[in-house]
């Protein structure tokens, strides 16, 4: 089943490359509205946030749709791996508190070396 919104994390990441990337797989961006340090922009009519080192040295990509072209946080975390060269992390399905602490910590990491579980204490 295709996810609300796609998040991933990805470290030494700079928005230029993710701007080009997301270009070419989503459609045009208008310029980025920079408040603080979130910047939002509009991929055709997908709604994008890119919040700068989020966590440490690893920047929020949130796409804030379900008609991205990938159907879940893994798929779009393999994509930008292949596509920027960059380590990227992401939850490994969806998430709600009654879960518990836990399965909060409990995320993917994708590198070119492919998809592993790890524990990653984010607060």
């Amino acid at each position: 089943m295709r996810q609300p919104d796609i998040e991933i994390y990805l470290k030494d990441a700079e928005l230029p490359a993710v701007t080009a990337w997301l270009e070419q797989a989503i459609g045009p961006c208008g310029d980025w509205q920079v408040r603080g340090l979130t910047h939002k922009c509009r991929f055709a009519d997908i709604a994008v946030t890119w919040l700068p080192k989020a966590v440490g040295k690893w920047h929020s990509l949130l796409l804030e749709s379900d008609r991205t072209p990938w159907e879940d946080d893994l798929a779009c975390a393999r994509a930008a791996c292949t596509a920027l060269g960059v380590e990227v992390r992401c939850a490994p399905g969806s998430w709600n508190e009654e879960q518990g602490e836990e399965d909060a910590d409990r995320w993917l990491k994708v590198t070119s070396e492919g998809v592993s579980e790890i524990q990653w204490r984010t607060g």
